[in-house]
């Protein structure tokens, strides 16, 4: 009897796992692990729904791959049995390698150790356990496999694991603006010369899904408050490891020991639970920095977020600095854990990075910023950057 699982998923409904070497890894503590780890942070202090996790991404990332696929050996695109195993394989593990609180926490915990380099060893470990069953997938996701189209459906400006994201964070946070025609840019998907491209009669879901893209960043993922709360946990845990607070294991590891002693074991053992409880527990800590900063996160008392077009002037900051030591009761040097500048940043279309190529009934090929009356044009090239101030509000 054929191998069948289905999984019920809010966003596409039933999600289907026909393979045991996939469920296996499903199954497997690494991957359970995503199981605590959210997908959107801090986020849900403004949109409350927003309380998904990666494991939720990554499954519907895994069940758009297995449709663009689909559709493209329906086209006639030649790929076999083992090569779309190993795409989805290699999908439904692309952000294995992520640690408590995905992006947020990302160069704070593990430093100087990107998700994608953590991913890669995860896989490379389960290629080892599986006795070399993963060994395309593994290549599929690092880009060495000869069809670099595989590599672009896991990692690219059009990839799977956009689609669903943007779907999936739109429909967790209620904001509507996220929203994409998935279904309509897989029909319009096909590979010519080895690479991945759009149908001419997609562009304008592809600019829809640009478009989409661009208002999430504005609207959800750099929002004033999301910010902050992301500010403050970074500050929570680079106070800790400034003042060796302790905290239990795994997570004092991470706290007090060099990066270079982690083991993947250790990494692949911490999720968002870990720093949750740490933060509490700190919550009555000596230290009145750390333990200010997490009453804040707890109690949602969050700092206040100021963007701006320019750069925040000196001026301001030490006066922002000067109050906060004065009503706080700090030093100057404390107060620069309250009172801080940044700048926020995001991307509609990467001009220099892998094309979103549209291939029209003619031949040709453009890219989508040079396709005739586009929405994505060389108005859009550079990023969306903003500079913002934090401070505490009083």
């Amino acid at each position: 009897m054929a191998f069948h699982k289905i999984i019920n998923d809010p966003v596409y409904g039933f999600i289907t796992i026909d393979d045991e070497l996939v469920f296996s890894i499903i199954a497997h503590p690494y991957y359970q692990r995503l199981r605590r780890i959210q997908q959107m942070a801090m986020a849900h202090l403004v949109y409350p729904g927003a309380v998904h996790t990666r494991l939720h991404h990554s499954l519907g990332a895994y069940h758009l791959m297995t449709i663009a696929l689909q559709e493209l050996t329906r086209k006639g695109i030649e790929i076999t049995e083992q090569e779309q195993h190993a795409a989805k394989i290699a999908i439904l593990l692309h952000d294995v390698g992520h640690g408590p609180y995905s992006h947020a926490l990302e160069q704070v915990l593990a430093e100087g150790v990107h998700h994608e380099k953590i991913s890669l060893l995860i896989i490379q470990a389960l290629n080892n356990k599986f006795e070399g069953k993963l060994q395309i997938a593994l290549e599929i996701f690092n880009g060495s496999y000869h069809k670099k189209f595989l590599h672009q459906l896991v990692s690219g400006q059009l990839d799977v694991d956009r689609m669903d994201y943007l779907t999936r964070d739109s429909f967790f946070s209620g904001v509507i603006e996220g929203y994409v025609a998935y279904d309509r840019i897989l029909k319009m998907i096909t590979v010519k010369d080895g690479e991945l491209m759009v149908e001419e009669k997609g562009i304008y879901s592809i600019e829809k899904f640009l478009i989409a893209r661009r208002l999430m960043y504005r609207q959800v993922y750099l929002h004033k408050t999301v910010l902050s709360a992301e500010q403050m946990l970074q500050r929570i845990i680079k106070r800790a490891k400034y003042i060796s607070a302790q905290c239990q294991q795994p997570l004092n590891s991470f706290i007090n020991e060099p990066m270079q002693n982690i083991t993947l074991d250790q990494f692949c053992s911490i999720d968002d639970t870990d720093v949750l409880m740490a933060i509490k527990s700190w919550c009555s800590h000596s230290d009145k920095i750390l333990s200010m900063l997490c009453r804040g996160i707890i109690d949602r008392e969050l700092l206040k977020v100021k963007y701006s077009s320019f750069p925040v002037d000196l001026e301001t900051v030490q006066v922002r600095k000067e109050i906060a030591a004065s009503i706080l009761g700090l030093t100057m040097q404390e107060a620069e854990w309250l009172v801080f500048t940044g700048e926020a940043s995001s991307t509609t279309y990467n001009f220099e990075e892998q094309k979103i190529k549209i291939l029209f009934k003619n031949g040709e090929v453009k890219d989508i910023s040079e396709v005739d009356d586009a929405l994505i044009n060389e108005s859009l090239r550079g990023n969306i950057k903003k500079y913002y101030i934090c401070y505490p509000g009083f």
